[in-house]
């Protein structure tokens, strides 16, 4: 019987009770408890001397006990147990809070090893209820599991322990030994002992290696078999390419960056076995709706209907009047699509659109409903592709037969992590910014000087440019942070009492929003306190400043991404960012906004310092869950991708039976998003 068909409660000390504490971290079985890898480890081979201990840091040291416990109580009722240990170099103090059995278990003469945080207060070395065991030699490098309430680690550790003695003699190991051999992978066998109880530092580096990398290697193969799956045949090839004619269309020229996402897309238009599905991806300002637009006038020129979605109306009516703009001279007939449009109005672009006589139709999620039809649509594009679900794309791509997709994205995600997240999608990547943008002073300042920062938005604001300023939250009384509807009262009343200033954020009614958003961008409102509901916004070039208040709590592409709001134009520009976090950590993420613009390295940053969750929120887009890896680690990203692409030349995509075992482990990982990428 396999492991993953034996209960865990099938092991000797777990009763029914034991079983479902188990179950609650999400082990049934053996073999889930086998995969149930340890989160962290102690390593007691490194031993400190009492003499060398640094305050406030974990050390192991080896020391005899020196002493008899004392013991009372506190003031507080609680029981409370010291003594004495020591080695050549020095004495420390250990203490103990309600464990009235610790003086029989540490005996006084003998030597142990002793684990945990220390403190060393001018010479005094204390430690407060540090683990231990004999110094006898048993494994320095130590397991520490996820745990639940009344489950300890010593549970944990000891029916892993049973476990390990229930592997067969021969175990089947998905990677098959030439694999292992040409990237340097230990064996399955040696990967599982070493993962929970490591011989050494060396073996478990060893041992996660191997167990990281066919991990990410079965995500990155399953989401590539799921991409080709899902590929539907191109059914609106082209003939001709009008990209340069439409160059001339425009009053600057293109970066390199755009004309090379402009090929990628036609070369998948015209030339693919399947549909264009493409993301472009560009930091902001960086010209992702000129490509766009050359798409979309080579597939009308080739007689096809186009669909462009944006997140919000104000953004759509934008969009609109940049490509009416464009297309001025040329015979596309452009319209726009929204739900505030008239009912008259509505009714009109839908019948042209049903009948073939618009080429380009700008909406919101108008442009999805049941009464919107298309002659002959052949590409959709959506703005800003996480403002929309899968199901939103679906429903417009269900509105033609089979048409391309291009997805425009500004959030900036390592090249690495978004080839993994957007497993249906290739990647195209706009990273040069148009020329003549200036780039944006970024200052970090504490909330003394808010007020010498509030002068200068107004001295700014006098020379007839707009400016931000962000908050995170938007209700007195949330927290100590600042509370945009207080903020903007506090500033309409004192510091901005002569200057029209308008509140913008997630909890107003969608009208509302639109129509602040519209006052600014005609410049009626002068200052816009805001919350990140503008992270995703208009262009209104000219807005020069960006106050961003409580910048620790926000992550560092979402600071970019409002950061990206201003420096829209050839006017200088300022981002400023108030904290008084001193933790390392933030510092060192907000000193990076001070010293790059570079989206990308940002992303790098943030995924470094933060982990993947700033991308993916709660939910990583429908992904498996991870056992043992991160999409953090872009070193064994980039090995699992190229060992990815040499199984798929070496097993004739998986058919050969040396990856039988693979082929097994992709499906069990998938299985449980309820996705099968091997039908």
């Amino acid at each position: 019987m396999s492991l993953y068909g034996m209960k865990i409660e099938e092991l000797s000390g777990i009763g029914k009770k034991r079983a479902e504490l188990f179950n609650k971290l999400g082990v049934f079985s053996v073999g889930e408890l086998l995969n149930f890898y340890p989160r962290t480890y102690e390593d007691w081979s490194d031993i400190t001397d009492i003499a060398d201990v640094v305050d406030d840091t974990t050390v192991c040291i080896r020391a005899a006990v020196h002493s008899a416990f004392q013991s009372g109580f506190t003031k507080s009722g609680k029981y409370i147990a010291k003594t004495y240990v020591a080695d050549e170099t020095g004495v420390c103090q250990l203490i103990y809070f309600n464990n009235r059995y610790i003086d029989r278990m540490l005996v006084n003469g003998a030597t142990y090893k002793f684990f945990g945080k220390a403190s060393n207060t001018f010479g005094n070395v204390s430690m407060i209820a540090p683990t231990f065991s004999p110094d006898d030699g048993s494994s320095e490098v130590r397991p520490i599991y996820n745990l639940t309430a009344g489950l300890n680690n010593n549970m944990v550790v000891k029916a892993v322990k049973q476990a390990l003695l229930l592997l067969p003699e021969k175990i089947n190991d998905p990677l098959p030994e030439n694999l292992r051999d040409r990237f340097k992978l230990c064996g399955l066998r040696y990967a599982i002992n070493n993962i929970h109880f490591p011989e050494s530092p060396e073996a478990l580096e060893k041992a996660r290696k191997r167990l990281v990398v066919e991990e990410l290697l079965v995500l990155t193969l399953g989401l590539q078999r799921l991409k080709n799956r899902k590929r539907s045949e191109n059914m609106n090839k082209i003939a001709d390419d009008y990209s340069l004619e439409f160059e001339g269309f425009l009053d600057f020229d293109m970066t390199g960056a755009q004309k090379r996402s402009i090929a990628d897309c036609i070369s998948d238009i015209m030339n693919s076995e399947y549909g264009m599905n493409r993301l472009v991806q560009g930091d902001v300002g960086s010209g992702k709706t000129v490509v766009a637009g050359s798409v979309c006038y080579t597939m009308i020129k080739n007689g096809f209907q186009c669909a462009f979605m944006a997140p919000t109306e104000i953004l759509a009516e934008q969009h609109y009047n940049s490509f009416k703009e464009i297309f001025k001279n040329t015979n596309v007939k452009t319209a726009l699509l929204t739900g505030s449009l008239k009912q008259s109005e509505k009714n009109r672009v839908r019948e042209e659109l049903k009948n073939g006589g618009i080429d380009l139709v700008i909406g919101t999620h108008a442009l999805i409903t049941d009464d919107t039809e298309f002659d002959n649509l052949a590409l959709v594009v959506t703005d800003e592709q996480h403002r929309f679900g899968v199901a939103q794309r679906a429903r417009l791509l269900s509105k033609g037969n089979s048409p391309h997709l291009l997805v425009m994205s500004a959030t900036p995600i390592p090249r690495t992590l978004g080839l993994i997240i957007f497993g249906d999608l290739d990647i195209s990547i706009i990273d040069e910014l148009p020329p003549g943008r200036r780039e944006i002073d970024t200052l970090l300042i504490g909330s003394d000087k808010r007020v010498r920062a509030l002068g200068f938005i107004k001295d700014e604001i006098k020379k007839g440019h707009q400016a931000y300023i962000v908050c995170p939250l938007v209700e007195e009384g949330m927290s100590d942070l600042a509370s945009a509807e207080e903020y903007a009262a506090e500033l309409m009343l004192n510091y901005f009492s002569d200057i029209p200033v308008g509140i913008l954020h997630g909890k107003m009614k969608a009208s509302e929003k639109e129509e602040v958003m519209r006052n600014f961008s005609e410049n009626k409102i002068k200052l816009l306190v805001a919350t990140t509901v503008i992270e995703v916004g208009i262009d209104v070039p000219n807005a020069t400043v960006m106050m961003i208040e409580n910048a620790e709590r926000f992550g560092l592409s979402q600071l970019h991404q409002l950061r990206g709001r201003v420096g829209r134009s050839s006017e200088k520009s300022y981002c400023i960012l108030v904290s008084d976090s001193t933790t390392d950590n933030s510092t060192e993420r907000l000193k990076t906004m001070c010293t790059t613009s570079d989206g990308f390295k940002i992303a790098d940053a943030d995924l470094k310092l933060r982990g993947p969750g700033d991308f993916f929120g709660s939910r990583q887009h429908g992904l498996p869950e991870l056992k043992i890896s991160s999409l953090a680690d872009t070193h064994n990203l980039e090995l699992s991708r190229k060992i990815a692409d040499f199984v798929i030349r070496d097993s004739n995509n998986l058919l050969d039976d040396r990856y039988r075992g693979l082929k097994a482990e992709i499906e069990r990982l998938f299985r449980e998003t309820g996705d099968s990428t091997l039908n």
